[in-house]
């Protein structure tokens, strides 16, 4: 949901706000006043290409920030998005302060809004997303195939993919192969125990070097127990201040304080004659040591760096020698679980494939009956759901789903973008967001062109189904229709100055301004009789 959007220098617009309700907000003004430099701004923070030509004239940039709440795991979350176009053609944005791409503003806007003008159709244009939104329609019937069918295809690509690396381990070439079994060979002859190297080396260090650490024991030892050494002299300091400490209590701290020193001394004295004796020298086995280590390191250096990276290297061989060598019986095994496989898709896969073809024509139905009440006439949206091939099938199903538009009872079926009618097409969009309602992934809908030739009853029957649809989107709407004005829960004037300097600016209004913009929009001049049918419209609304 749009909570609120600033514009700065954006088409004849300075500077302008807008704060649109969470129901329907409406925005009016004559012809040529400004009304879609709103619509471009929208675009800028849902990732579009960036314009210079939009700068107003005499500026150096435009800029563009609004504040959204967007669906998250725990309900909405607050997103504050910037977009700015300077004169030299560079754009810039931001999302919550930070540094961001056009790409991003895309990826995490744009799916919760849907521009619906004439060129402009987030969704509804774009055959993909046509079985999303049969899916979401009739989700209690799509949902569990649906999910059943997705885990079986990416069984499916899984056992393919483990299928083909068998085959081509089998067609390995003949350098490949002997190669593998050279490393298998050469690391196999040296052999390879677990957590060996780490040990050898802690061994090595010591053991190679045991006469210094022997001495470097020895030595700490006698400094500290040796006659005469640390120990004797620290007891001495002890004996001395328990005497004095007789005569002066301060003294007391400090022999107790060299009391646990000396304790830690003779601690450590004791830990270095047992470190002194433990230190052994066994110059067979620092040989033995030795030379097996040499061995890992020529392994390492031919296919490490690491022990680890040579552990892995001899269990790839492994692998591609074992492939080759029982071949047939690694494809027969891979080739059984691609079948079986193959059987679960094909089983959701037509479970999925008749759940939409069931829902396809009750989805058209109830799309075509608001239609009707867009007074559109025998015009209809038809769903097509085609199973396609199983080279085709997507993680998304089997089908291709499309909607197409048909003018007329008689006529037949074309595609919606071959729709030539911008306000045509934007009442399709409307009929088919109404249908969906509180299973529509969007939020907020932006109307242009909704209303292009429309009048009398149909204009009567558009606002009534766009207050329908307010009740479960955030829904805005440009528009020179006071029917759709007088239902708003919002309302907006655009207004452009006139002069040389012409200047777009944009204010909420209510009560006698409100009255004032229904009687200009019903009669091109504020009246006592337009004011007065004004009134009537909003008391009835």
């Amino acid at each position: 949901m749009i909570d609120e959007i600033q514009v700065e220098n954006l088409a004849l617009i300075r500077k302008a706000s807008m704060a649109p309700s969470g129901a329907l907000t409406v925005l009016t003004g004559e012809t040529g006043a400004g009304k879609t430099a709103l619509l471009t701004a929208c675009k800028l923070l849902m990732g579009s290409r960036a314009d210079k030509s939009s700068i107003r004239e005499g500026a150096d940039a435009a800029r563009v920030a609004g504040r959204f709440y967007l669906p998250s795991d725990d309900g909405e979350r607050e997103l504050v998005a910037t977009r700015s176009v300077s004169v030299d053609g560079r754009s810039r944005a931001t999302i919550d302060g930070s540094m961001a791409s056009a790409s991003e503003l895309a990826k995490k806007i744009a799916p919760s809004v849907d521009l619906c003008g004439q060129h402009e159709h987030q969704r509804l244009m774009k055959p993909a997303s046509h079985g999303p939104l049969l899916d979401a329609w009739a989700a209690d019937e799509v949902e569990k195939p649906l999910g059943e069918y997705r885990r079986a295809y990416a069984q499916a690509v899984e056992a393919r993919r483990d299928y083909d690396r068998v085959r081509e381990a089998r067609s390995a070439s003949e350098a490949s192969l002997d190669e593998a079994r050279f490393t298998l060979r050469q690391i196999d002859g040296v052999g390879l125990i677990e957590g060996e190297y780490d040990d050898l080396v802690s061994y090595l260090d010591k053991a190679e070097h045991a006469e210094v650490l022997a001495r470097a024991a020895h030595g700490a030892y006698i400094g500290l127990s040796g006659e005469g050494a640390a120990l004797d002299g620290v007891n001495a300091a002890i004996e001395s201040l328990s005497e004095g400490a007789r005569f002066d209590a301060n003294l007391a701290a400090f022999e107790q304080s060299l009391r646990e020193a000396s304790y830690v001394l003779e601690d450590v004295s004791r830990e270095m004659l047992s470190y002194r004796d433990s230190v052994e020298y066994d110059p067979d086995e620092l040989a033995r040591s030795q030379e097996r280590l040499a061995a890992l390191q020529g392994l390492m250096r031919s296919y490490g760096p690491r022990y680890e990276d040579v552990v892995a290297r001899r269990e790839e061989a492994a692998s591609l020698v074992s492939m080759v060598d029982d071949a047939d019986e690694h494809e027969r095994r891979a080739q059984r679980v691609l079948e079986a496989a193959e059987s679960r898709l094909a089983k959701a896969a037509a479970s999925l494939h008749e759940a939409r073809l069931a829902a396809a024509p009750r989805f058209s139905e109830s799309v075509s009956s608001v239609m009707s009440r867009l007074e559109m006439g025998t015009a209809m949206l038809t769903c097509s759901v085609e199973l396609l091939p199983r080279e085709s099938w997507s993680a998304s199903g089997p089908s291709s789903v499309e909607f197409f538009f048909r003018p007329g009872a008689g006529m037949s079926d074309r595609p919606l973008a071959r729709i030539a009618s911008g306000g045509e097409i934007s009442r399709v969009m409307l009929a088919v967001h109404v249908v969906l309602g509180e299973r529509d992934e969007v939020s907020t809908l932006v109307f242009d062109e909704v209303d292009a030739g429309v009048g009398g009853a149909t204009a009567v029957a558009l606002a009534a189904v766009l207050s329908d649809l307010a009740r479960t989107h955030q829904v805005i709407v440009v528009t020179h229709l006071p029917q759709v004005a007088v239902v708003a829960d919002t309302h907006y004037v655009v207004e452009k100055t006139k002069g040389d300097a012409p200047e777009t600016s944009l204010r909420s209004v209510s009560g006698a301004d409100r009255e004032g913009e229904i009687a200009r929009m019903l009669s091109g001049s504020v009246t006592e009789a337009s004011l007065a049918h004004a009134r009537e419209l909003l008391e009835d609304a």
